[in-house]
């Protein structure tokens, strides 16, 4: 009579990993997920693999600022270049920028620039001297009261029709002392609206000449953050909302009760703005807890709708705003949110305790590239909206951002311009950035996951890993049993084909491990196995567990 056999199983178990996520800087990170990471992407999800390669496209040597309007623009010491050419002189300090149809505007400066005309110039204008008021024509007709003229100035090259300029000094009749809108320009002359002034006579329609200095100006606000809407430009002081007339950067005074006029509101609450965008057909205005939307066609029917107590832009953050994947992205006080029109939600979690300030942003249309200041520096992060994962990839400052022919720039507070993501047709002017260093460090591995993450001790025997690496790069697997301090190195790999690897490494008994791989130049991670067995409560190492 045969006795039955009884199978005696060798208790080893085997776990893979072919699906690696993004950064998860929680002490609870999962499989998959990495606790601490330099230089990955998830271009190639669901792949662990390094960022592409950079392309250096110049360097600035005093930079202030970076902007695209049908080209790359930026202000390099005191000079604004638009594709490469030096264009204007502006102040050397820091810049933000807003563009309407062919012009550029450059802030704090209030100067433009032509990209179809190549001209340079201020948004505000100014002249004084002895003035008449007098009278003249309004399109070819007699009218009264109407013109200032002042002998010999060519008011053109100071002046357009349609400019509300401000009046001041005038102390015989001081109810001259306005903003009236220029109609004509006819040499010395600026013709006005009939009885637009009050001139001398009984019946205030004789000639006369004011007899002290008397200024005109053409002027605009002293706004923070500009952006574009509807063939407008608006902007924001630190309580005051502000739109320009329609199709024109330069009138911001004209009250008319035109529909093209422009417009302006107190919005009356606590602090100040701290950034603006133009999303969804509505220009936003931010405060660290409060967004204003402004809706409607015109100044007659613009209403200023605020949602209070939610998280807006953080004070000094107004360059993180940037729409990636439909979706407006900014920091907050609170992390990293994602407004899609409603309540912003936060995308920060994989932040753990982690907080972020002085940040810049940019996107590549899936990507929102953001980079900011943590506890250790400043850090370059990018999100994937459409994977919903975090990379980290170096402590490069960026501090503007610009798409430009499908690309996107980064220029670096030390004036390096960078081209990253997956370029695009290159300029060939540009230089590849060369082999950089990465790593890839994941979270606490328990094991078990069957019985809920046993808590027992586990014997680690055999580590595989599947990888491809470029030409001359190479990859370093690294071990650390119960979190320790050091990490012991298990293998170095420099294969140039894909390829899996087997690697022993010395059996130890522990309640949970972390792996690391670090490397340089190109690498792709198609999976990885680890061998173990799931002992008792106690360890291997004499003393106390």
């Amino acid at each position: 009579m045969k006795l039955p056999t009884i199978k005696q199983p060798s208790g080893i178990k085997k776990e893979y990993q072919d699906k690696f996520k993004g950064l998860n800087h929680n002490k609870g990170a999962g499989d998959g997920e990495l606790w601490d990471m330099r230089n990955l992407t998830s271009e190639y999800f669901p792949l662990l693999a390094t960022r592409p390669e950079r392309r250096l496209y110049r360097k600035l040597k005093e930079p202030h600022g970076m902007f695209e309007w049908e080209g790359l623009a930026w202000v390099d010491g005191d000079g604004f270049f638009f594709n490469g050419e030096r264009k204007g002189t502006v102040s050397r300090s820091a810049k933000s920028f807003a563009a309407l149809g062919a012009y550029i505007v450059i802030m704090p400066d209030k100067a433009w620039y032509n990209v179809d005309t190549g001209e340079f110039g201020q948004l505000e204008s100014s002249w004084s001297g002895r003035l008449t008021f007098t009278n003249g024509l309004s399109y070819g007709e007699e009218a009264k009261a109407n013109t200032l003229q002042a002998s010999g100035v060519a008011w053109s090259n100071y002046f357009n029709p349609g400019d509300a300029v401000t009046i001041e000094g005038c102390t015989k009749h001081a109810e001259n002392n306005k903003t009236p809108i220029i109609r004509e320009i006819d040499g010395d002359k600026l013709y006005f609206y009939e009885y637009t002034f009050t001139l001398d006579g009984e019946d205030a329609v004789a000639p006369y000449t004011e007899p002290g200095q008397i200024s005109l100006k053409r002027t605009v606000p002293d706004m923070l953050y500009m952006c574009e809407n509807e063939n407008r430009l608006w902007g924001c002081d630190k309580r005051t909302i502000y739109c320009s007339k329609l199709g024109d950067i330069f009138n911001w005074n004209v009250f008319e009760g035109l529909g093209t006029d422009a417009y302006a509101v107190d919005t009356g609450s606590e602090g100040s703005f701290t950034g603006c965008i133009s999303y969804l057909g509505v220009p936003i205005f931010f405060k660290e807890n409060i967004l204003y939307k402004v809706y409607g066609t015109m100044p007659s029917n613009y209403e200023v709708t605020p949602t209070n107590n939610i998280p807006g832009v953080m004070e000094g953050c107004s360059q993180s705003l940037a729409v990636a994947g439909e979706t407006l992205l900014y920091l907050s006080t609170q992390g990293v949110m994602a407004y899609s029109g409603g309540v912003p939600i936060t995308v920060a979690q994989p932040f753990g305790l982690d907080r972020y300030r002085d940040a810049a942003a940019g996107s590549t249309g899936n990507k929102y590239y953001i980079s900011m200041k943590g506890p250790d520096g400043f850090v370059l992060f990018a999100y994937d909206v459409y994977q919903g994962m975090w990379h980290t990839e170096d402590e490069k400052h960026m501090t503007h951002f610009a798409r430009w022919n499908a690309n996107l720039y980064m220029l670096q507070d030390d004036g390096q311009i960078w081209i990253t993501g997956n370029i695009l047709d290159p300029p060939e002017d540009s230089t590849p950035e060369g082999p950089f260093q990465w790593m890839a460090e994941f979270g606490d591995i328990v094991e078990d996951n069957t019985a809920g993450a046993s808590p027992n001790k586990k014997g680690y025997s055999k580590l595989q890993i599947r990888l491809e690496l470029d030409e001359d790069a190479e990859a370093t697997v690294w071990i650390s049993y119960d979190t320790a301090i050091t990490w012991q190195q298990v293998s170095t790999l420099k294969p140039k084909v894909k390829r899996s690897y087997y690697l022993p490494i010395i059996p130890r008994r522990a309640d949970h491990i972390r792996l690391k791989i670090t490397g340089q130049g190109q690498c792709r991670v198609y999976g990885m196995a680890r061998e173990y067995y799931v002992g008792s409560e106690l360890r291997s190492l004499p003393g106390r567990q």
